[in-house]
């Protein structure tokens, strides 16, 4: 009964992978659906609630009940008897060295006035935390200053649940922040990084464990602490003259995504 029941849990989850892989690859081929152009099935995750189905009804539930987290890397539940309490690590659609940390509870995106709770778990910290994830990928240590996190601003997304993507930089992005690092200060500043312009935060510390990210950009201006569905958010790691540290990058532009790269490049992963 055991076998049958694990061999059905591995079944959900490879067929919940594939599922979400594929409708992935069609929405970066022609362009991301509304919520209406196909039914959710309820016995699997689908259309722009699939990651949170994922995580909810798959890893979360798995976790809880056989202390396993497939078909996610990870969970973590600070009470384990509540499936809202944590967050999840789970591979991107798409393969490469591409993982995403999701909360456990339900919360759209960016705009969710949950981030901005100051006893919410602090996932830019956790997403950083699990960067060797990309070490076990690419098969070595990786530098902090290859290292990048994001969250889209609210039209680009295509998934209706929070997430923070963790990657690494662009070869494009590494060199434009490495050239830009002595300019870049503890207030908010312009910089260019792939002919786009975003403003640039310096946090001088070694993890993110004591920064609120939406605190902070909350401080750019009124319309960020209204309207912070409009803006990105990225994080990279730096190495400053006087210490390690973090860019916090922030715009109303292109979504901080495409600053990051799957293959690793930059890190000697290859294509």
């Amino acid at each position: 009964m055991k076998k049958l029941r694990d061999f059905l849990i591995i079944g959900v989850a490879v067929a919940t992978a594939t599922a979400f892989a594929s409708s992935a690859i069609a929405q970066k081929v022609h362009g991301p659906k509304s919520s209406t152009d196909s039914p959710i099935d309820p016995q699997q995750p689908a259309g722009r609630s699939a990651l949170r189905q994922t995580v909810q009804n798959l890893c979360v539930l798995n976790w809880q009940q056989h202390h396993n987290p497939a078909p996610c890397q990870r969970v973590f539940l600070a009470d384990p008897r509540d499936g809202d309490s944590g967050y999840a690590v789970l591979a991107a659609p798409g393969g490469g060295a591409h993982y995403l940390l999701v909360p456990t509870r339900t919360m759209a995106g960016i705009e969710s006035s949950e981030l901005l709770d100051p006893d919410a778990p602090n996932y830019f910290a956790e997403a950083w935390h699990a960067r060797d994830l990309i070490n076990a990928f690419v098969g070595h240590d990786v530098p902090r200053t290859v290292v990048g996190l994001a969250v889209g601003i609210a039209q680009s997304r295509t998934q209706d649940q929070f997430h923070v993507h963790l990657e690494c930089l662009r070869q494009e992005t590494f060199n434009a922040l490495r050239a830009s690092a002595d300019n870049i200060v503890d207030v908010w500043s312009p910089i260019t990084i792939a002919g786009s312009t975003y403003e640039a935060l310096r946090i001088t510390a070694d993890a993110l464990d004591g920064s609120n990210l939406f605190e902070l950009l909350a401080t750019l201006g009124a319309d960020a602490r209204h309207h912070m569905g409009n803006y990105t958010l990225v994080v990279a790691g730096m190495q400053f003259r006087n210490g390690p540290g973090f860019v916090l990058l922030t715009g109303t532009g292109p979504s901080g995504e495409i600053l990051l790269d799957s293959t690793c490049a930059v890190a000697g992963a290859g294509g």
